[in-house]
């Protein structure tokens, strides 16, 4: 029979303290404990719609003013969930700037398409706002840089949607690893191996009544109505077009490396990248961002790859059973969005959202464990706590700037032409490469871009 022993952190009633922010809260600027907070939802799509929704029903004292989207449909399917579950409406704006301009307003919540969350989150806190921004926080390096800047500036809490970076099995797991009884980190594997089919590309068509199209674009380059892109009731395909965002990669697998890292110590940039992929699995033909592709990063003293696509579907993601309950475990094998982080004297699994984490032994013995409940509650009452000035945010905007750059420093890769490039962390620059800088920065179009100054 083999030995178990379950390995439980110490001092997770103290995860707070364990997150450095960038975003500091400043004397005065942060309300009291018991001051309401007043917030904006900007992208009411069903990610914000649920999440926003469900802080205010576990959270005392926040309330919504407004409902911010450009199509006017998912604003009244939020409305209306709203009503529902809250009993009040909220004002309903297209212009996100009229949130910015009331000074009731203590925060917004933005749930945007990744193309649109930098620009937003700057505006944001350049009105004095507070905020939370879903993941991924960036579609450039460039853009998570000036984050960064502007939440040092503005001085206000900015929390990144990486949830899993309130999750109490995660600082359990990085206990584990810096007491040394994994032994020395030689190899580090990511995995966001989720199904899917083939994409089929659609005529332009008409712009939708209740759309303001224009707007949706915002800083990304103009293009006609296209709904292969953007779907009046649904999530739209903009995932699969790199002026909207990073495809699978900034997807899923975003998470799954931002988890690596917490659990790791939050290494910085690694010196290098390299990444082949393609469309192999199903042969699309107009879909910008791949099928498929695997990464290999060096971080000096271990390497760390992502493989990620949408051709795997016997692979499944941790089911909603297992993410939580704190008494399974997924089963490793076949879990899409798995982590392994092999040591010199044993081997984790690690679960993304949910599962916990195992060190297996030689025979399969079971050095250690925790189970994991999926954290979404946790990171949400993390953020109002830190308006209230009680916490910091986990959610860290240095710490969701590097795990976001994994994400581009793979697609640039690819990009480039399956490429392996060195990387200059000091200067977040290409060494060997130079064509592949362009890819560092995005290009925005008039009035709506983010300035060199923040």
């Amino acid at each position: 029979m083999m030995k178990r022993r379950t390995f439980i952190s110490s001092t997770l009633a103290g995860t707070a303290g364990l997150m450095t922010g960038s975003a500091v809260l400043a004397s005065g600027q942060s309300a009291g404990p018991g001051d309401k907070v007043v917030l904006a939802l900007i992208g009411a799509g069903d990610r914000g719609r649920k999440t926003i929704i469900n802080l205010c029903k576990i959270s005392k004292g926040v309330e919504i003013k407004y409902i911010c989207d450009v199509n006017d449909i998912k604003s009244a399917m939020t409305l209306g969930e709203v009503k529902k579950q809250l009993g009040y409406a909220p004002t309903l704006v297209r212009n996100m700037r009229e949130v910015f301009d009331d000074k009731e307003v203590d925060a917004v919540w933005i749930s945007t398409p990744e193309h649109w969350h930098a620009l937003a989150t700057i505006w944001a806190l350049q009105a004095g706002k507070h905020v939370y921004v879903e993941k991924n926080p960036t579609i450039s390096i460039w853009e998570g840089r000036k984050m960064i800047e502007a939440a040092e500036k503005y001085k206000k809490v900015l929390q990144i949607g990486f949830q899993n970076r309130s999750a109490s099995y995660g600082f359990s797991a990085r206990e584990f690893i810096q007491s040394g009884q994994l032994g020395k980190v030689v190899h580090v594997k990511s995995y966001n191996m989720l199904g899917g089919s083939k994409w089929s590309a659609k005529p332009d068509t008409e712009v939708p009544q209740g759309l303001d199209w224009d707007a949706w674009i915002g800083p990304a380059q103009f293009r006609n109505y296209n709904p292969a892109v953007h779907d009046m009731n649904g999530r739209g395909g903009w995932l699969d077009f790199w002026d909207f965002g990073g495809g699978t990669l900034s997807d899923d697998a975003s998470h799954v490396m931002d988890l690596a890292r917490l659990v790791l110590g939050d290494p910085g940039h690694p010196r290098s990248v390299y990444c082949v992929g393609g469309n192999w699995a199903w042969g699309s033909v107009g879909k910008e961002t791949p099928e498929f592709q695997v990464i290999t990063y060096d971080f000096g003293d271990f390497t760390m790859t992502c493989e990620s696509g949408s051709a795997t579907s016997y692979m499944r993601k941790t089911p909603s059973r297992i993410r939580m309950s704190d008494s399974e475990f997924p089963d490793w094998d076949q879990n899409a969005t798995r982590t392994e982080i092999y040591g010199t004297k044993g081997v984790m699994y690690l679960g993304r959202h949910g599962g916990g984490w195992q060190v297996f032994g030689d025979e399969k013995e079971v050095m250690a464990q925790d189970y994991g409940i999926f954290p979404d509650d946790q990171h949400q009452k993390n953020f109002i706590a830190s308006i209230r000035g009680l916490e910091k945010p986990n959610g860290d905007v240095l710490q969701g700037h590097l795990s976001a750059s994994l994400v581009h420093l793979g697609n640039i890769a690819y990009r480039a032409g399956n490429r392996h490039l060195v990387f200059d962390s000091e200067k977040e620059i290409f060494t060997n490469h130079k064509d592949a800088n362009q890819y560092l920065k995005t290009a925005y179009r008039e009035h709506y871009s983010i300035p060199d100054q923040v």
